[in-house]
């Protein structure tokens, strides 16, 4: 499972590191709809959300399945400004199909090899537009109707509720973190010139493999997808409210945009859905669970496991060999003997790494 980027022709001078005010403020809506995704940051959404100004947390969520679910298109700028102001002025610029298409780009499970959806033209689209905004509730189908029927109106609103935001908390948040978001951004430039292409998209995320061979990125996430730079260059946005989503933006015509979490010394590492998924295989077998009990108590041989267990030696051993490739034990030789002892740490954070991999 995972988003594969084709970059046949991608030059370093295509790659865009910078820091976008939009999709950061789309960042922190986002933490105040779902401050469970961000457990370090709930004091701060909850402040937020209870010093907001009256209407505004209803406008807020009429539109958020622009950014509940996962961010709507429009929200993450393949040329960042400077400022908020100018990216909300580009959004005016945009035309009106390609913004309402944008807008309802609400779920992460695009089905492109359709072509690029086109609700105000096809009837088709517009249903499964609808569809997918109606089973995010009655607020949310509402604004896709009215984004329907009157897009530049929605358009006008839109832009005024994040106006609002600007003046209620952004702008003091973003005077927050902004420069850390420059920096880092600088940081892969230079990276990208000094080291090259995988030095710098590497740095973006543990997440990302990158294969110049293949002329390939692929970024690991929980579904599958695929999209090209084709010409177009690619964008990568540091964010500071984003982790522990890693958000990639591949729709048709458009060029690619990577969201990433900017590293900080007390986020862990992401780690891989295939490592994940070996791990809840290796628990799923009774026998490896009742042998965990053993292991975790204290450091075992293979014959002690098997002799506990009535299993032969071969069995106990292919046992081990998939807890072993799950990560889930550390071996040790003592002496003539051969000891397997549980990872009470790797145990202990399969829990919280599940959560970030499909929040990833």
């Amino acid at each position: 499972m995972s988003v594969t980027i084709d970059i046949t022709g991608l030059t370093a001078d295509q790659v865009l590191f910078a820091p976008s005010p939009l999709s950061e403020l789309a960042e922190m809506l986002h933490v105040m709809a779902e401050p469970g995704h961000h457990p370090g940051l709930a004091s701060w959404a909850t402040a937020t959300a209870s010093g907001l100004p009256p209407g505004l947390a209803d406008r807020l969520a009429d539109a958020e399945f622009l950014w509940r679910t996962t961010r709507a298109d429009v929200l993450l700028p393949a040329r960042p400004g400077a400022t908020l102001e100018e990216e909300l002025d580009a959004l005016d610029r945009m035309d009106t199909e390609v913004f309402v298409a944008a807008a309802l780009e609400i779920s992460c499970m695009a089905h492109y090899d359709r072509g690029v959806p086109q609700p105000l033209i096809s009837a088709e689209d517009r249903t499964r537009a609808m569809e997918r905004a109606e089973a995010r509730g009655p607020r949310q189908a509402a604004f896709a109707e009215r984004l329907l029927t009157d897009p530049e109106g929605v358009r006008a609103w839109l832009r005024r509720v994040l106006e609002d935001c600007a003046e209620a908390f952004f702008t003091d948040a973003w005077q927050d973190v902004q420069a850390r978001l420059y920096a880092d951004a600088r940081h892969k430039t230079e990276l990208l010139k000094r080291k090259g292409l995988a030095e710098a998209l590497t740095a973006v995320s543990p997440a990302l493999d990158v294969d110049l061979e293949r002329s390939r990125v692929v970024v690991d996430k929980l579904h599958d997808s695929a999209g090209s730079v084709a010409g177009r260059g690619l964008t990568c946005i540091p964010s500071a409210f984003g982790w522990p989503h890693l958000i990639v933006m591949v729709t048709p015509g458009f060029r690619p945009v990577l969201q990433y979490p900017v590293a900080a010394p007390d986020l862990p590492a992401p780690m891989a859905v295939e490592l994940i998924q070996r791990r809840l295989e290796a628990l799923a077998h009774p026998v490896r669970m009742r042998m965990l009990r053993a292991l975790a108590r204290g450091p075992h041989t293979t014959g002690e496991l098997a002799g506990a267990y009535q299993l032969t030696a071969p069995e106990a051993s292919r046992h081990i060999a998939r807890l072993k490739k799950a990560g889930l034990l550390t071996t040790q030789r003592r002496g003539r003997y051969v000891v397997h002892q549980l990872d009470l740490t790797a145990v202990a954070r399969l829990g919280s790494h599940i959560l970030e991999s499909v929040l990833r």
